[in-house]
């Protein structure tokens, strides 16, 4: 997540990257999914997802999850 943030500009930013191998967070808010034809297991939903001071303030799910919309940065920013 590191790397990921500074490759990015996401650390210059100010925008935390936070990683959730075991899925934890991601089974704990629901967001967990799995698709064994297409040989997904333990995945996580498509969504974006703004945090501030510990509460989720916006949440933006993908209805599809081939789709990249509503969850894409551009979209989030555009709600801010």
């Amino acid at each position: 997540m590191k790397a990921w943030g500074e490759a990015t500009g996401a650390t210059d930013a100010g925008i935390t990257m936070l990683a959730d191998p075991q899925s934890a967070f991601t089974k704990a808010i629901g967001m967990d999914f799995d698709a064994p034809p297409a040989g997904l297991m333990g995945r996580s939903k498509r969504y974006a997802m703004l945090v501030e001071d510990g509460k989720v303030t916006r949440l933006n799910l993908e209805d599809s999850p081939g789709a990249c919309e509503v969850s894409a940065g551009e979209g989030l920013l555009a709600e801010m």
